[in-house]
Order: structure tokens, then C-alpha cells, then sequence
């Protein structure tokens, strides 16, 4: 198959997508790679019908991969993920938006133009997680204690653009990042960038039934195939705070070499995932640390 990877500076030299181009290569596939962030791109030859079997997008959030994808999806050629899921999972305001009108787990989100708006939500709802509603690896998140805190960190705020605001979901300072790829559920556990004094080391972990059944929710409520869920282990039950497209996929067992099977199922597809397969495979998903060897591989 024929394929072209948009790929930004940043992710250059990162395990994903690298080691997934490396493993498709080796495999007899054509990968070709284009870097919208500091490459000329000749749009109107690169994106043409019949040109590749499938686009992939790995790039920042907000950078221009996305119009790319979206001008290959544009003249009928087949994206991974899908364009317009990918759009609304990148504004973290849409996001939320879909999310809570589809009943998933997701926190009340307030969405601002200017920072000092923030001030208008209520003392209640404090503590807040505030970020960009473009953001991506965690850049700008903060935790906001008080209204006063709020007007401290304004400095800080005023450049990030669109702010969202979620009241903070009280846990235990860790992350569960599940991912999906293949049809298949994989989580691991880190600590909390809003929770530096604690220090844990990142693991695989087993995947609860309940989790399980909402990581595949929300694929199918974004219409997503490759892609990570955020989850916090709330007092009142999992909490669902972020959505990734194709994220790090960070100790998937053999993970190059899933990442890249799932491109090519979806690319002989047309981009179409199998919700049967994901709702089956997320029920056997909950296995012991023990059963769940190998992680991703380095990057060039």
C-alpha cells in the first residue's frame, strides 16, 4: 500500500510515529512523510484523489497537519483518523460539548476568549483546571485554587488563546491513560502533572469492565479508531477529562507494530472502524500488569 504520514518538527524523532513508518516500510508498504510545520508543500499535487491509500495524521495541536488532512478527506481519500473526528477532539471545547451531549463522563467545561472572563464563574466550582483549548502534552495546564489565585496567574493565561475551566475532580494524583488501537483497550497508570509532590512510576495497569465500556463509548461518540482517553478515578466514579488522537500509545505491547496493523486494516477499509470487534476485545481488555510485556520501542 501507498501511504503518507503528515508529521510535524515536534514528533520528528518520537517513537510515534517513527518506529510505525519503520515497521510499515519493512513490511513492503511506501511511506511517504510530509512536514507541514517547515516544509513547502505543493497542496494541489500532494493532495489528489488516488494519490495514497491513506493519509495519517501526527502532528501538534492547532498546527497545519489537520488542514491537510481535511483537504485529503476533501477530494475523497481515506484519513486515520477521520478528519472531522479529529477536529472535534482537538478543541477541547467542542469536545466537551460532544461528550456530555452523547452522556459521557465529562466534567461541567466553561470555554473563554479572555482569561479575565474566567472570573465570572462561580466561587463554587473552585478549585479549577484551566488549559488551552488547543493544548496537546500537557502545555499550560494549571490547577487555580481561589478567584484570587486567578487573578495572579493571569500573566500566565493571557497568551494560551481559548481557555477552557473544569472544576478539579478530586483523585489520588494519578492518570489512567487507556488506549485503543486495533479494536484492543491497553492502560497504564502515571502521576498527575497537577500533582508534582507525587512521584509513582508509570505502569501498566489492569482496565476495569466500567472504564472499559466508557473507552469505547467514546470512541464511537467522536468516531475515533486510533486514539487515548484521560480518566480520573473520581469520588463519584471515572471521569472522562481529555480525548487524543493518535496519542504516544506508551507501553502498548508491541505497539509499532499494532499501530501500523490498525493503519492498514483501516486504510483497506476506507477508514471505517468495527465497533463489534472494540465492544468484544474491551471485555478480555482487563489483564494483570503481568500479562502486558513489551513497550514501545525507541525512535530513530
Amino acid at each position: 500500500m501507498k501511504l503518507c504520514f503528515l508529521v510535524e518538527e515536534q514528533y520528528r524523532h518520537d517513537g510515534m510515529p517513527v518506529e510505525v513508518i519503520r515497521q510499515l516500510t519493512s513490511w513492503g508498504h511506501r511511506v511517504d512523510v510530509l512536514r507541514p510545520g517547515s516544509s513547502l508543500v505543493p497542496v494541489s499535487e500532494a493532495v489528489r484523489k488516488g494519490s495514497h491509500d491513506a493519509w495519517v495524521l501526527k502532528t501538534v495541536s492547532g498546527g497545519p497537519g489537520l488542514t491537510l488532512l481535511e483537504a485529503a478527506a476533501a477530494v475523497g481519500l481515506t484519513t486515520v483518523n477521520d478528519a472531522r473526528a479529529i477536529r472535534g477532539v482537538r478543541d477541547k471545547a467542542l469536545a466537551a460539548a460532544i461528550g456530555r451531549s452523547h452522556g459521557l463522563p465529562v466534567p461541567l467545561t466553561y470555554a473563554v476568549a479572555r482569561w479575565e472572563t474566567l472570573s465570572e464563574i462561580p466561587e463554587a466550582d473552585y478549585p479549577l483546571v484551566v488549559k488551552p483549548a488547543d493544548g496537546s502534552l500537557g502545555r499550560g495546564v494549571h490547577l487555580v485554587s481561589s478567584p484570587i489565585r486567578l487573578k495572579e496567574m493571569g500573566a500566565k493565561l493571557a497568551g494560551e488563546g481559548v481557555l477552557i475551566a473544569q472544576p478539579y475532580v478530586p483523585n489520588s494524583g494519578t492518570d489512567l491513560k487507556v488506549y485503543c488501537v486495533g479494536g484492543e483497550l491497553y492502560a497504564t497508570e502515571r502521576c498527575s502533572p497537577l500533582h508534582p509532590g507525587r512521584t509513582i512510576p508509570e505502569r501498566r495497569v489492569e482496565l476495569s469492565t466500567e472504564v472499559a465500556r466508557i473507552a469505547v463509548e467514546v470512541g464511537q461518540v467522536y468516531g475515533l479508531d486510533l486514539y487515548g482517553v484521560d480518566v480520573l478515578l473520581g469520588p463519584d466514579g471515572p471521569v472522562v477529562v481529555d480525548v487524543n488522537d493518535f496519542p504516544s500509545f506508551r507501553r502498548v505491547p508491541d505497539a509499532p507494530a499494532r499501530v501500523a496493523r490498525a493503519v492498514l486494516k483501516l486504510a483497506r477499509d476506507g477508514g471505517a472502524a468495527s465497533p463489534p470487534a472494540a465492544v468484544v476485545t474491551s471485555l478480555h481488555a482487563a489483564r494483570t500488569p503481568a500479562q502486558m510485556p513489551a513497550a514501545v520501542g525507541e525512535s530513530l
